[in-house]
């Protein structure tokens, strides 16, 4: 079948919002800010080590400031950090870094409601009911978390969705400019994070198919693969830059692990576990929401003769999501944490556009409908969790809980310091049929799934305020100027965030059990055990596994 604009449609266009609705959405997001700014105004500091210091240090190289050698670590890629360049471009007091850093990361998060709204108009959901929705969305649990720290997740999930909508609009028109849109976004993707590689590969693979089989333009997928490798080419060059900068001795393997577990039975079986496991955290995550929006998916993609641009965006959405569910499973370390087997960080990427395809089937199918994809969706999260739970046995309890891995789930079941899996299921099937509730009343669905996701999402607020960091770190501060010292011995949790508290010079690394500060160092962090400073120096710091000295001819 040779490419027919309107073979692909499959739908009226939507008209452009008038200037009432620009004002709401320009209004809207101003609130999604401003939320924001208001639950993580006490971060003033990096929490999620080492991979908020790794980002800040990348962004502070790529202006020109001091590094740190971070080989043997995990490599965190330049497509984020490039980002962050411009808050280190205004200041190098590293709080208010920080706090720069937060408010690119809620300008970020809160363009998901304007976003979200597009999509919606596209699935035809009606300008009234789609407002709420998407602003209601806009406050997701995937979206608020990570939008406050210094992290890729806090630009993933806008950039995702906005990848989606250009390749929906690539498969519906067949536009050049969406085909350069697809290419640019998904090849960024790739740059920012590893999960990225997974939306590259399915970019190529879409475009690629689609020209194949007659249903595009050929500019549109020149275009589309053109920009693609244009960035990529730029993106490995930045990634290849940092490497060598910040990781002159290497980094840690993780896609040699993947390759291991895909090559075994045993890594197979962790691979598929841990990704059933991320599956069932995204449902329950999103209050059985996705369940809805995976079963939908799955029947659009596999029905012919339904509008072809949405057939083939389903798909996209399904290979993502599973892509990059097995994928980062395959590729983690065992590490003995309960993350391991069930974690919601890797999908929470895609988690908002899974949330937004749950609340189109509830406000837009028939009743008897609506009513089946609940039940598919609470039997999703069944088989999954109880995969997940199956192959982790008895690890669920051993291994070390942390509760930042986990802040949906302690929510759902109450409990902070255990994966409560059964208790978790248990309250948002609650919230599942509340919402479903919702989309069986004879008048004003979309209100009534809007006001019952808007209530869930406050409690979550409410629920995250308290947790929020505040007050001192007690780790070390050393007093600006002149070179400073680490010693091998103290531990990694402490070492690392003082790289990024010291901002005017590069951080020295010695043994002190072999010898004494480096000549030359007018401060050297030192483990608590390390005694009496040598002659010349004094103690100005002490806390729990640190002390600081300062040498006497530095002042």
């Amino acid at each position: 079948m040779l490419y027919t604009p309107a073979a692909l449609t499959g739908a009226p266009e939507s008209r452009p919002p008038g200037n009432r609705v620009r004002l709401l959405l320009a209004a809207g997001f101003a609130i999604q800010v401003a939320l924001r700014s208001w639950l993580f105004r006490h971060h003033t500091r990096p929490v999620a080590n080492p991979d908020e210091t790794g980002y800040l240090i990348a962004a502070r190289w790529l202006t020109g400031g001091p590094g740190i050698d971070l080989s043997g670590s995990t490599f965190y890629q330049g497509g984020y950090a490039l980002l962050l360049t411009p808050v280190h471009g205004l200041t190098d007091d590293p709080a208010t870094v920080y706090r720069l850093v937060v408010v690119v990361g809620s300008l970020a998060a809160a363009g998901v409601f304007p976003l979200a709204y597009l999509l919606l108009r596209r699935l035809a959901v009606g300008g009234r009911a789609a407002l709420p929705l998407a602003f209601a969305a806009g406050a997701a649990p995937s979206l608020l978390l990570f939008s406050g720290l210094a992290l890729a997740d806090a630009v993933l999930p806008t950039l995702l969705l906005g990848w989606l909508l250009a390749v929906h609009e690539l498969a519906r028109r067949g536009s050049v400019r969406a085909g350069l849109a697809a290419g640019v976004l998904g090849a960024y993707a790739a740059a920012v994070h590893m999960r990225g590689i997974v939306v590259l590969a399915v970019t190529v693979t879409v475009v690629v198919g689609m020209l194949a089989g007659r249903r595009l333009p050929r500019r549109a997928g020149t275009a589309a693969l053109a920009a693609a490798s244009a960035v990529l080419a730029a993106g490995q060059a930045l990634n290849g830059a940092l490497a060598a900068a910040l990781y002159p001795r290497g980094h840690r393997d993780l896609s040699g692990l993947a390759v291991e577990r895909f090559t075994t039975l045993d890594g197979q079986a962790w691979a598929l576990a841990g990704a059933a496991g991320q599956l069932w955290y995204l449902i329950v995550g999103t209050w059985g929401l996705a369940g809805i929006g995976l079963a939908a998916a799955a029947v659009v993609a596999a029905r012919r003769g339904g509008p072809f641009a949405l057939r083939v965006t389903a798909a996209t959405l399904l290979a993502t999501t599973l892509g990059i569910a097995y994928a980062s499973s395959a590729a983690l370390p065992d590490e003995h944490r309960v993350g391991n087997h069930a974690y919601g960080r890797y999908l929470a990427c895609v988690a908002v556009v899974w949330l937004l395809a749950g609340l189109v089937a509830l406000v837009r199918a028939r009743r008897a409908a609506v009513l089946r994809y609940a039940a598919a969706s609470a039997g999703l999260a069944a088989v999954t969790g109880g995969a997940a739970a199956w192959y982790a046995g008895d690890r669920l309890r051993s291994d070390v809980f942390i509760a930042f891995d986990f802040p949906e789930t302690s929510f759902l079941s109450g409990v902070r310091d255990a994966l409560d899996m059964p208790g978790a299921s248990a309250v948002a099937a609650a919230f599942l049929a509340c919402l479903t509730a919702a989309a069986c009343l004879p008048r004003g669905r979309a209100a009534g799934v809007a006001a019952v996701l808007a209530a869930i999402h406050l409690a979550f607020v409410a629920y995250l305020a308290p947790a929020t960091p505040s007050g001192g770190d007690g780790l070390p501060a050393p007093q600006a100027g002149g070179r400073v010292a680490v010693d091998l011995r103290v531990a990694w949790p402490i070492a690392l965030p003082v790289a990024h508290k010291v901002w005017w010079t590069e951080l020295e690394r010695y043994d002190g059990a072999l010898q004494g500060p480096p000549p030359g160092a007018c401060t050297a962090v030192v483990p608590d055990t390390a005694g009496m400073p040598p002659a010349g120096w004094s103690v100005t710091g002490e806390g729990r596994g640190w002390t600081t000295w300062r040498a006497a001819s530095c002042g």
